[in-house]
């Protein structure tokens, strides 16, 4: 095979690889439909019959409902719109504790905070990198009032075991399943197991509106603070005779009806472009197979692992060379991995400073709980040594560029030995 490019040879891939659209001319036309009609938003902050929205966007509810099986679906402007919904909605308050993962989007750290609640990070398992449910048991205490879990990189968490531990204690499980539509552990979506899942709609997520966001629930309670919340609720109390959610404070967290119009589209083709990130994922993950020191992402049993990104396990141990110069060969032979995904969220300076909200401290003031470094030494070696990352959310490529992206893999790996004492720090 012919010299790395690291070392002055021809990359395997020479331009830049198709971005992932997945809009076309039936966005297009839905978004010029609903501007046609003069109707953008069809919301109204006040009890009324446009309380809940237009057209569009009860359409679009009504279209993820029957998709997913669940009871109610909220649109919202965001998947962070959607964890504070959430937290909002299970009644969360100052000083309450929510076992969160530290590998993950910032958001969904904080969304407790809004309301004054305690992140509490727990470690990952080293495999799927989701919420060790062990690990969260060891975690609960009588201030815990819900675990949020991740299905991370799509690929969806222990849910069931979550679920069952969420219950046994009466607690909440809300699932941030933003990476993860139809992704399944069994017979069950991710996103729907929990009490109140949320999803993304984000521009590069499996369905996009631009920006928007889904929660569902199939409990009536909670999906009547979702949509409160979602919409200036403080405003239906009284009209409805609901003093007894006196407290909940709204937000205008609405989305448009041209998004939710672009969603609905969006919606039809969920299952040819979730197979086609899954096809692409399995391609390269049977490419790669005999590289040393390299494991693809792993799929537990009776799983359906949706590849928002391809996550591998690199191990230096095994080959002797660093992670950070293996990522610099494959990104010179065109390749687009990252290393490490994202620092672990308590290292953050908000966790570090310990201020959140306010000038003195707020909600830290609340706790003892410490986010020094070694808290979660999964998350941490992840991050710091394992993780290599193939956004394949970013991508829509055919088979042959599938075919070049594990050529330039296979090529990095079977000349580890050219990279050994190669100095990448200044690079």
């Amino acid at each position: 095979m012919s010299e790395l490019a690291i070392l002055g040879g021809t990359p395997v891939i020479d331009r830049a690889l198709d971005a992932y659209i997945s809009v076309g001319d039936e966005e297009a036309d839905a978004v010029a439909r609903v501007v046609r009609s003069g109707q953008l938003s069809g919301f109204i902050g006040e009890w009324c019959d446009e309380f809940d929205g237009g057209a569009e966007i009860r359409a679009f509810e009504a279209d993820w409902r029957e998709r997913f099986g669940v009871r109610h679906a909220i649109t919202v402007n965001s998947n962070t719109s959607g964890l504070i919904s959430a937290m909002g909605a299970i009644g969360l308050g100052p000083g309450d504790e929510v076992i969160v993962p530290p590998t993950t989007m910032s958001a969904t750290a904080m969304a407790p905070l809004v309301y004054g609640g305690i992140p509490v990070f727990v470690d990952i398992e080293p495999d799927t990198f989701c919420l060790d449910p062990a690990k969260v048991a060891a975690a609960l205490t009588p201030r815990t009032r819900a675990i949020l879990v991740v299905d991370l990189f799509g690929h969806p968490a222990e849910l069931a075991a979550l679920r069952a531990l969420a219950d046994a204690h009466g607690i909440y499980l809300i699932e941030d399943a933003a990476q993860a539509p139809l992704a399944r552990e069994g017979d069950r979506f991710a996103g729907t197991v929990g009490h109140i899942g949320v999803f993304s709609h984000n521009y590069h997520k499996h369905v996009h509106t631009g920006e928007g966001g889904m929660c569902v629930t199939d409990d009536d309670d909670l999906a009547l603070r979702l949509r409160a919340i979602r919409n200036h609720g403080e405003n239906i109390v009284e009209p409805l005779g609901l003093e007894q959610i006196a407290n909940l404070v709204g937000f205008n967290f609405r989305m448009t009806e041209m998004s939710a119009a672009v969603g609905r589209v969006q919606l039809t083709k969920l299952d040819r472009l979730v197979e086609g990130r899954e096809a692409r994922a399995n391609s390269l993950s049977a490419a790669v197979a005999a590289c040393p020191g390299l494991t693809a992402p792993a799929v537990r049993d009776d799983c359906r692992h949706v590849y928002y990104v391809w996550s591998a396990r690199y191990s230096e141990a095994d080959t002797g060379i660093p992670r950070r110069t293996v990522a610099k060969a494959l990104q010179a032979e065109g390749v687009p991995m990252s290393e490490g995904y994202v620092r672990p969220l308590y290292l953050l300076p908000l966790f570090q400073k310990r201020i959140a909200i306010g000038r003195d401290g707020f909600p830290f003031n609340l706790t003892n709980r410490s986010y020094a470094r070694g808290l979660c030494p999964v998350a941490e070696r992840l991050f710091e040594s394992e993780l290599l990352e193939f956004p394949i959310c970013s991508y829509d490529l055919p088979p042959e560029d599938m075919e070049a992206v594990a050529a330039a893999v296979c090529k990095v790996f079977d000349n580890l030995d050219r990279l050994a004492g190669l100095d990448t720090d200044g690079q």
